[in-house]
Protein backbone atom coordinates (compact mmCIF):
# COMPACT_ATOMS: atom_id res chain seq x y z
CA UNK A 1 0.00 0.00 0.00
CA UNK A 2 1.66 3.37 -0.85
CA UNK A 3 2.56 5.20 2.78
CA UNK A 4 0.26 8.12 1.70
CA UNK A 5 -2.54 6.54 1.53
CA UNK A 6 -2.05 4.15 4.62
CA UNK A 7 -1.31 8.00 6.01
CA UNK A 8 -4.63 9.25 5.61
CA UNK A 9 -7.10 5.64 6.11
CA UNK A 10 -4.76 5.80 10.08
CA UNK A 11 -5.96 9.31 10.34
CA UNK A 12 -9.67 9.14 9.13
CA UNK A 13 -9.85 5.67 11.81
CA UNK A 14 -8.05 7.62 14.52
CA UNK A 15 -10.74 10.31 13.76
CA UNK A 16 -13.59 8.08 13.91
CA UNK A 17 -12.52 6.39 17.07
CA UNK A 18 -12.10 10.08 18.48
CA UNK A 19 -15.76 10.93 17.23
CA UNK A 20 -17.18 7.49 18.69
CA UNK A 21 -15.93 8.02 22.14
CA UNK A 22 -16.84 11.34 22.81
CA UNK A 23 -20.28 11.56 24.16
CA UNK A 24 -23.20 14.52 25.05
CA UNK A 25 -22.24 16.82 28.01
CA UNK A 26 -24.20 15.44 31.08
CA UNK A 27 -26.75 17.89 32.26
CA UNK A 28 -26.28 19.92 34.64
CA UNK A 29 -27.50 19.21 38.39
CA UNK A 30 -30.27 20.69 39.66
CA UNK A 31 -29.62 24.22 41.64
CA UNK A 32 -29.95 24.47 45.13
CA UNK A 33 -32.30 27.55 45.14
CA UNK A 34 -32.78 29.79 48.21
CA UNK A 35 -35.51 31.38 49.39
CA UNK A 36 -35.48 34.55 47.22
CA UNK A 37 -35.32 32.39 44.40
CA UNK A 38 -38.35 30.61 45.39
CA UNK A 39 -39.75 33.85 45.94
CA UNK A 40 -39.27 34.95 42.37
CA UNK A 41 -40.75 30.90 40.92
CA UNK A 42 -43.73 32.34 42.81
CA UNK A 43 -43.97 35.24 41.04
CA UNK A 44 -43.37 33.73 37.36
CA UNK A 45 -46.18 31.40 38.88
CA UNK A 46 -48.51 34.31 39.52
CA UNK A 47 -47.74 35.71 35.85
CA UNK A 48 -48.76 32.40 34.66
CA UNK A 49 -51.48 32.42 36.09
CA UNK A 50 -52.44 35.59 34.84
CA UNK A 51 -51.63 34.80 31.55
CA UNK A 52 -53.30 31.76 31.70
CA UNK A 53 -56.46 33.86 32.43
CA UNK A 54 -56.29 36.17 29.83
CA UNK A 55 -56.18 33.71 27.12
CA UNK A 56 -59.46 32.05 28.72
CA UNK A 57 -60.92 35.15 28.81
CA UNK A 58 -60.06 36.23 24.95
CA UNK A 59 -61.68 32.44 24.75
CA UNK A 60 -65.27 32.87 26.94
CA UNK A 61 -65.58 36.39 24.97
CA UNK A 62 -65.52 34.93 21.64
CA UNK A 63 -67.53 31.92 22.24
CA UNK A 64 -70.42 34.05 24.48
CA UNK A 65 -70.17 36.27 21.16
CA UNK A 66 -71.32 33.40 19.13
CA UNK A 67 -73.84 32.41 21.77
CA UNK A 68 -75.36 36.06 21.71
CA UNK A 69 -75.96 36.00 17.91
CA UNK A 70 -77.01 32.78 18.08
CA UNK A 71 -80.08 33.48 20.36
CA UNK A 72 -80.33 36.61 18.38
CA UNK A 73 -80.92 34.53 14.81
CA UNK A 74 -83.24 32.60 16.78
CA UNK A 75 -85.45 35.43 18.60
CA UNK A 76 -85.74 37.07 15.35
CA UNK A 77 -86.52 33.74 12.78
CA UNK A 78 -88.80 32.40 15.66
CA UNK A 79 -89.88 34.04 18.73
CA UNK A 80 -90.17 37.58 17.23
CA UNK A 81 -92.53 36.11 14.27
CA UNK A 82 -94.07 33.58 16.77
CA UNK A 83 -95.57 36.28 19.25
CA UNK A 84 -96.80 39.13 16.90
CA UNK A 85 -98.47 36.29 14.46
CA UNK A 86 -102.25 37.33 14.53
CA UNK A 87 -103.34 34.11 15.87
CA UNK A 88 -100.77 34.07 18.43
CA UNK A 89 -102.36 37.32 19.88
CA UNK A 90 -105.86 35.88 20.01
CA UNK A 91 -104.48 32.85 21.78
CA UNK A 92 -103.04 35.07 24.32
CA UNK A 93 -106.16 37.56 24.50
CA UNK A 94 -107.89 34.48 25.67
CA UNK A 95 -105.35 33.02 27.96
CA UNK A 96 -105.66 36.94 29.13
CA UNK A 97 -109.40 36.93 29.61
CA UNK A 98 -108.66 32.95 31.44
CA UNK A 99 -106.06 34.63 33.66
CA UNK A 100 -108.61 37.30 35.32
CA UNK A 101 -111.47 35.16 35.34
CA UNK A 102 -109.13 33.17 38.12
CA UNK A 103 -107.37 35.93 39.57
CA UNK A 104 -108.74 35.78 42.51
CA UNK A 105 -107.85 33.48 46.04
CA UNK A 106 -104.81 33.90 46.19
CA UNK A 107 -103.68 33.49 42.47
CA UNK A 108 -100.89 35.42 40.65
CA UNK A 109 -101.93 38.03 38.97
CA UNK A 110 -102.63 37.64 35.02
CA UNK A 111 -99.15 39.89 33.67
CA UNK A 112 -97.15 37.20 36.00
CA UNK A 113 -98.80 34.27 34.84
CA UNK A 114 -98.76 35.71 30.88
CA UNK A 115 -95.05 36.36 31.85
CA UNK A 116 -94.32 32.56 32.60
CA UNK A 117 -95.95 31.23 29.95
CA UNK A 118 -93.67 33.67 27.34
CA UNK A 119 -90.54 33.02 29.16
CA UNK A 120 -91.30 28.80 28.61
CA UNK A 121 -92.28 29.95 25.18
CA UNK A 122 -88.95 31.85 24.66
CA UNK A 123 -87.00 28.48 26.62
CA UNK A 124 -88.62 26.13 24.38
CA UNK A 125 -88.25 27.96 20.96
CA UNK A 126 -84.68 30.12 21.70
CA UNK A 127 -82.54 29.07 24.25
CA UNK A 128 -83.00 25.18 24.24
CA UNK A 129 -82.16 24.93 20.24
CA UNK A 130 -79.14 27.10 21.05
CA UNK A 131 -77.44 25.18 23.65
CA UNK A 132 -77.91 22.23 21.40
CA UNK A 133 -74.74 23.73 20.29
CA UNK A 134 -73.47 26.11 22.14
CA UNK A 135 -74.53 27.43 25.93
CA UNK A 136 -72.81 29.39 28.41
CA UNK A 137 -72.13 26.60 31.03
CA UNK A 138 -70.32 24.55 28.64
CA UNK A 139 -68.35 27.85 28.09
CA UNK A 140 -67.83 28.47 31.99
CA UNK A 141 -66.28 24.57 31.96
CA UNK A 142 -64.09 24.94 29.07
CA UNK A 143 -62.91 28.26 30.10
CA UNK A 144 -61.85 26.80 33.58
CA UNK A 145 -59.55 23.80 31.83
CA UNK A 146 -57.97 26.30 29.33
CA UNK A 147 -56.89 27.95 32.27
CA UNK A 148 -55.28 24.96 33.83
CA UNK A 149 -54.04 23.63 30.49
CA UNK A 150 -52.18 27.11 29.69
CA UNK A 151 -50.93 27.28 33.32
CA UNK A 152 -49.46 23.81 33.26
CA UNK A 153 -47.93 24.81 29.59
CA UNK A 154 -45.69 27.27 31.44
CA UNK A 155 -44.13 25.27 34.02
CA UNK A 156 -41.47 23.17 31.71
CA UNK A 157 -39.97 26.97 30.67
CA UNK A 158 -39.91 27.87 34.43
CA UNK A 159 -38.21 24.89 35.82
CA UNK A 160 -35.58 24.97 33.02
CA UNK A 161 -35.10 28.46 33.94
CA UNK A 162 -34.38 27.96 37.38
CA UNK A 163 -33.03 24.62 36.99
CA UNK A 164 -35.18 23.72 39.48
CA UNK A 165 -35.25 20.56 41.26
CA UNK A 166 -38.74 18.87 39.10
CA UNK A 167 -39.70 16.94 42.54
CA UNK A 168 -39.53 20.47 44.54
CA UNK A 169 -41.56 22.41 42.03
CA UNK A 170 -44.08 19.44 42.76
CA UNK A 171 -44.13 19.96 46.65
CA UNK A 172 -44.96 23.96 45.56
CA UNK A 173 -47.71 23.23 43.48
CA UNK A 174 -49.23 20.67 45.69
CA UNK A 175 -49.11 23.46 48.61
CA UNK A 176 -50.95 25.45 46.63
CA UNK A 177 -54.99 25.33 46.91
CA UNK A 178 -56.94 25.52 43.95
CA UNK A 179 -60.20 24.36 45.15
CA UNK A 180 -61.48 24.87 48.57
CA UNK A 181 -65.08 23.82 49.12
CA UNK A 182 -65.20 21.17 51.76
CA UNK A 183 -65.54 19.50 53.97
CA UNK A 184 -65.43 16.85 53.27
CA UNK A 185 -61.92 16.45 51.87
CA UNK A 186 -63.24 15.19 48.56
CA UNK A 187 -64.45 18.82 47.92
CA UNK A 188 -60.63 20.48 48.26
CA UNK A 189 -58.05 19.99 45.48
CA UNK A 190 -54.33 21.65 45.21
CA UNK A 191 -53.11 23.02 41.90
CA UNK A 192 -51.05 20.04 41.36
CA UNK A 193 -53.87 17.45 41.68
CA UNK A 194 -55.82 19.38 39.12
CA UNK A 195 -52.60 20.11 36.82
CA UNK A 196 -52.40 16.02 37.11
CA UNK A 197 -55.74 14.91 37.35
CA UNK A 198 -56.76 12.64 34.00
CA UNK A 199 -59.39 13.01 33.12
CA UNK A 200 -60.15 16.11 34.82
CA UNK A 201 -64.12 15.75 34.85
CA UNK A 202 -63.68 12.74 37.10
CA UNK A 203 -62.08 14.79 40.07
CA UNK A 204 -64.10 14.63 42.67
CA UNK A 205 -63.27 18.52 43.63
CA UNK A 206 -63.39 19.61 40.36
CA UNK A 207 -67.32 18.45 39.86
CA UNK A 208 -67.85 20.12 43.15
CA UNK A 209 -66.53 23.36 41.71
CA UNK A 210 -69.15 23.05 38.89
CA UNK A 211 -71.86 22.23 40.97
CA UNK A 212 -70.62 25.56 43.57
CA UNK A 213 -71.07 27.74 40.12
CA UNK A 214 -74.76 25.94 38.88
CA UNK A 215 -75.66 26.94 42.38
CA UNK A 216 -74.57 30.46 42.04
CA UNK A 217 -75.69 31.07 38.40
CA UNK A 218 -79.34 29.38 39.47
CA UNK A 219 -79.60 32.38 42.11
CA UNK A 220 -79.58 34.94 39.88
CA UNK A 221 -82.71 36.48 37.88
CA UNK A 222 -82.19 36.49 34.07
CA UNK A 223 -82.18 39.61 32.22
CA UNK A 224 -84.37 37.96 29.60
CA UNK A 225 -86.36 36.65 31.84
CA UNK A 226 -86.77 40.76 32.86
CA UNK A 227 -87.37 41.81 29.37
CA UNK A 228 -90.16 38.96 28.75
CA UNK A 229 -91.79 40.30 32.13
CA UNK A 230 -91.94 43.91 30.86
CA UNK A 231 -93.10 42.34 27.66
CA UNK A 232 -96.17 40.31 29.13
CA UNK A 233 -96.85 43.28 31.36
CA UNK A 234 -97.67 45.61 28.14
CA UNK A 235 -99.43 42.91 26.31
CA UNK A 236 -101.59 41.82 29.17
CA UNK A 237 -102.86 45.48 29.99
CA UNK A 238 -103.07 45.87 25.47
CA UNK A 239 -104.67 42.12 25.17
CA UNK A 240 -107.28 42.61 28.08
CA UNK A 241 -108.52 45.93 26.22
CA UNK A 242 -109.18 43.92 23.40
CA UNK A 243 -111.80 41.69 25.71
CA UNK A 244 -114.42 44.93 26.12
CA UNK A 245 -115.93 44.38 22.92
CA UNK A 246 -116.12 40.53 23.23
CA UNK A 247 -116.71 39.97 26.63
CA UNK A 248 -114.85 38.22 29.08
CA UNK A 249 -117.24 35.33 28.90
CA UNK A 250 -117.01 34.40 25.37
CA UNK A 251 -113.48 34.80 25.96
CA UNK A 252 -112.93 32.56 28.45
CA UNK A 253 -115.55 30.15 26.47
CA UNK A 254 -113.13 30.05 23.59
CA UNK A 255 -110.23 29.68 26.13
CA UNK A 256 -111.94 26.65 27.16
CA UNK A 257 -112.81 25.38 23.48
CA UNK A 258 -116.28 26.12 24.43
CA UNK A 259 -118.60 26.07 21.25
CA UNK A 260 -120.54 29.69 22.60
CA UNK A 261 -117.16 31.32 22.27
CA UNK A 262 -115.52 29.31 19.94
CA UNK A 263 -115.38 30.79 16.77
CA UNK A 264 -115.16 35.19 15.96
CA UNK A 265 -117.77 36.21 13.47
CA UNK A 266 -116.05 37.02 10.57
CA UNK A 267 -116.62 40.63 10.29
CA UNK A 268 -114.86 41.03 14.07
CA UNK A 269 -111.68 38.61 12.59
CA UNK A 270 -111.79 41.07 9.58
CA UNK A 271 -111.61 44.32 11.69
CA UNK A 272 -108.91 42.21 13.99
CA UNK A 273 -107.08 41.31 11.04
CA UNK A 274 -106.77 44.50 9.57
CA UNK A 275 -105.67 46.46 12.93
CA UNK A 276 -103.54 43.56 13.88
CA UNK A 277 -101.57 44.45 10.10
CA UNK A 278 -101.83 48.14 10.40
CA UNK A 279 -99.81 47.72 13.69
CA UNK A 280 -97.49 44.52 13.27
CA UNK A 281 -94.72 46.72 11.90
CA UNK A 282 -94.75 48.44 15.17
CA UNK A 283 -95.33 45.86 17.74
CA UNK A 284 -92.33 43.82 15.72
CA UNK A 285 -90.12 46.54 16.39
CA UNK A 286 -91.12 47.73 20.00
CA UNK A 287 -90.41 43.74 20.46
CA UNK A 288 -87.32 43.54 19.05
CA UNK A 289 -85.99 46.46 20.86
CA UNK A 290 -86.99 45.12 24.23
CA UNK A 291 -85.37 41.49 23.94
CA UNK A 292 -82.29 43.27 22.42
CA UNK A 293 -81.91 45.30 25.40
CA UNK A 294 -82.28 42.26 27.84
CA UNK A 295 -80.05 40.31 25.89
CA UNK A 296 -77.65 42.77 26.11
CA UNK A 297 -77.89 43.35 30.10
CA UNK A 298 -77.83 39.06 29.93
CA UNK A 299 -74.22 38.99 28.00
CA UNK A 300 -72.67 41.77 30.19
CA UNK A 301 -73.73 39.48 33.69
CA UNK A 302 -72.79 36.16 31.75
CA UNK A 303 -69.46 37.84 30.54
CA UNK A 304 -68.57 40.01 33.82
CA UNK A 305 -70.40 38.36 37.07
CA UNK A 306 -67.30 36.79 38.80
CA UNK A 307 -69.32 34.09 40.79
CA UNK A 308 -71.35 32.61 38.36
CA UNK A 309 -70.38 34.28 34.82
CA UNK A 310 -68.87 32.36 31.81
CA UNK A 311 -65.50 32.96 33.38
CA UNK A 312 -66.48 32.63 37.13
CA UNK A 313 -64.43 28.79 37.29
CA UNK A 314 -61.61 30.61 36.27
CA UNK A 315 -62.18 33.59 38.37
CA UNK A 316 -62.12 31.22 41.20
CA UNK A 317 -59.30 28.85 40.49
CA UNK A 318 -56.97 32.20 39.47
CA UNK A 319 -57.71 33.71 43.10
CA UNK A 320 -57.29 30.88 44.97
CA UNK A 321 -53.88 30.13 42.93
CA UNK A 322 -52.32 33.80 43.52
CA UNK A 323 -53.80 34.24 46.54
CA UNK A 324 -51.71 31.39 47.69
CA UNK A 325 -48.50 32.42 46.13
CA UNK A 326 -48.39 36.40 46.81
CA UNK A 327 -49.33 35.13 51.02
CA UNK A 328 -46.43 35.55 53.14
CA UNK A 329 -46.61 32.18 54.85
CA UNK A 330 -45.81 30.63 51.64
CA UNK A 331 -43.06 33.15 50.26
CA UNK A 332 -41.24 31.89 53.60
CA UNK A 333 -41.20 28.13 53.02
CA UNK A 334 -38.85 26.90 50.48
CA UNK A 335 -39.32 23.18 49.50
CA UNK A 336 -37.43 21.11 51.17
CA UNK A 337 -35.01 18.72 48.91
CA UNK A 338 -35.77 15.29 48.49
CA UNK A 339 -32.54 14.37 50.09
CA UNK A 340 -33.44 16.01 53.61
CA UNK A 341 -36.20 13.59 53.74
CA UNK A 342 -33.98 10.62 53.65
CA UNK A 343 -35.27 10.08 49.94
CA UNK A 344 -33.62 9.75 46.33
CA UNK A 345 -33.97 13.29 44.70
CA UNK A 346 -34.60 11.22 41.50
CA UNK A 347 -38.48 9.81 43.02
CA UNK A 348 -39.56 13.21 43.91
CA UNK A 349 -43.13 13.42 44.92
CA UNK A 350 -47.09 12.92 43.45
CA UNK A 351 -50.32 13.79 44.58
CA UNK A 352 -51.85 10.51 43.31
CA UNK A 353 -53.48 8.75 46.81
CA UNK A 354 -53.54 4.99 46.86
CA UNK A 355 -56.57 3.36 49.24
CA UNK A 356 -54.30 3.70 52.57
CA UNK A 357 -54.06 7.16 51.75
CA UNK A 358 -50.61 7.42 51.45
CA UNK A 359 -49.18 10.29 49.36
CA UNK A 360 -47.35 9.34 46.32
CA UNK A 361 -46.24 12.38 44.71
CA UNK A 362 -44.29 12.60 41.24
CA UNK A 363 -41.86 14.75 40.11
CA UNK A 364 -42.45 17.92 37.66
CA UNK A 365 -44.20 17.36 34.61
Amino acid sequence: MNPRVALVVLCLLLALSGCASKRPPAPPPPAVLSAAMWQQIDQELIEASVGATGSANDYARRSMRVWKEQVQQRTESDFIPWFTGYWTQQWLTMKVAWYKMNSGNGADPPEKRLALYLQEQYHDRVIEPVAEQINPEAIRDRASELYLQLFGQQLPAIIQRYNAPPDQISQRLNRVPAIALGPPDARNATLYQLLRAKPLNEQPAWLALRQHLNQQAAKLASKTQVGLSSVATRASEKLGATLAPRGIASAVAAAVGKAAGALISVAATGIGMMTHDREHPQMVEQLRVILNVALNEEWKELMENRQSGAMAGVYYLSGQVEDSLLSKDAQSQAPAPASSRGEPASTGLSLIRDEAGAANLKPWP
